[in-house]
């Protein structure tokens, strides 16, 4: 982490004036989304991580955005009150860099496990951290050798590895998913630089390559047994665990939106956007990034406050993740079909937002989530606007 410059102190404004904190933050990121889409294309030639994007977040002051208003931030992902700014800002980063949205929606939802299932004294650790420009990351996804965790004295000693850890090397705190010797999964929040090693991928991964995305493997790692928190499975537990992936979507909507646009801006630099077939191309895309705003809003304001409707809640964002899903996947189509050859050239940028929207769009159990949503909405259809 970058200590020579701190972030600025949000904690006055967000408790005296949250609205006009709020508006302040998207005041200084916009540039640092302008920023992070001309670097995009460099950074993912060398599958370079977001460094300087991500120091730009911090200087903004949007790591501790995500810490609710009375712990010192401004609830940003963490309370109902504040979806509808979440959802701009995921869809804005992702607008930019997918990769760059990817971190942060990972830093959002590590800090909101620990504000809804740590104690006083780990949740107030994990403001003041985030408030000094710590970030975070979620790691779940376990390697050939599953993470575990024993106890030994007041500490616990860890042996295993984690897959897909986007980030690695560079969060400086890490929320992870490891068995107990009792065979119970348990969340644990993990200081990391604490002797863990970081490798990159057996294979690189085709897009989102920015993003820092390696295994890191803890074998022998100890910390204090305090890290860990939460109750058994506490990950898993609905609705939180399903209707969180709203947050993914968000990021993949502002993509879609960026990409189309991208295509766009190429057809009429080369003066073909006017004839009949390149319309009916653009029309189409542009029905897509709206739809995806759309189900993204939608799904936001019932996900962001899930426990006064979980069923609903749930459902709603398994039908918005296919929505969304389908028209990244139309878009990426139509935009090769609109540009030819040039939207496989690797100096486009439009060659690189269609790996990163494919390859961010591979998140877990897709048709899973499909045939959840329908049966749900089979036997509410007034909640889906069926009469």
């Amino acid at each position: 982490m970058d200590t020579n410059s701190s972030p600025p102190d949000v904690r006055t404004d967000a408790a005296d004036n949250a609205e006009e904190a709020v508006t302040t933050l998207f005041t200084r990121i916009a540039p640092v989304v302008a920023a992070s889409r001309v670097r995009a294309q460099i950074l993912d030639a060398e599958a370079t991580f977001v460094t300087d994007d991500l120091a730009a977040l911090r200087a903004a002051g949007a790591l501790a955005a995500p810490v609710p208003v009375l712990l010192g931030g401004l609830g940003i992902g963490t309370e109902p009150a504040r979806s509808a700014a979440t959802a701009e800002l995921l869809h804005s980063l992702g607008s930019g860099s997918v990769s760059l949205g990817r971190i942060f929606e990972g830093h959002i939802n590590a800090i909101r496990l620990v504000m809804r299932n740590g104690n006083e004294a780990q949740r107030a650790a994990t403001a003041d951290d985030a408030r000094a420009g710590h970030l975070h990351a979620l790691w779940v996804t376990d390697g050939p050798q599953a993470l575990q965790f024993s106890r030994i004295e007041n500490c616990i000693e860890l042996s295993g590895e984690k897959l897909f850890c986007s980030g690695a090397g560079h969060a400086t705190r890490a929320v992870v998913t490891a068995m107990s010797r009792e065979g119970k999964r348990r969340l644990l929040l993990l200081p990391m630089r604490a002797g863990e090693d970081v490798h990159r991928l057996p294979s690189a991964l085709q897009g989102v390559r920015s993003a820092g995305t390696g295994r890191v493997v803890f074998n022998g790692v100890r910390h204090d047994a305090r890290t860990v928190f939460g109750a058994p499975e506490a990950y898993l537990l609905e609705p939180e665990f399903s209707a969180g992936a709203w947050r993914a979507s968000a990021v993949t909507a502002g993509a879609v939106s960026a990409l189309a646009n991208a295509a766009r801006a190429e057809l009429v630099s080369r003066k073909r956007a006017n004839t009949p077939e390149q319309r009916q191309r653009l029309g189409r895309m542009f029905m897509n990034a709206e739809t995806a705003r759309l189900w993204m809003l939608r799904a936001c304001s019932l996900a962001e406050d899930a426990d006064t409707q979980p069923e609903r809640a749930v459902a709603t964002v398994n039908l918005a993740r296919i929505a969304i899903e389908a028209a990244s996947i139309d878009t990426i189509q139509l935009v090769q079909r609109s540009l030819g050859l040039s939207a496989f050239m690797r100096t486009n940028p439009v060659e690189r937002m269609c790996r990163d929207l494919a390859t961010y769009l591979r998140q877990p159990a897709p048709d899973e989530a499909l045939n959840e949503a329908a049966a749900y909405f089979t036997h509410h259809p007034s909640e889906i606007g069926l009469n």
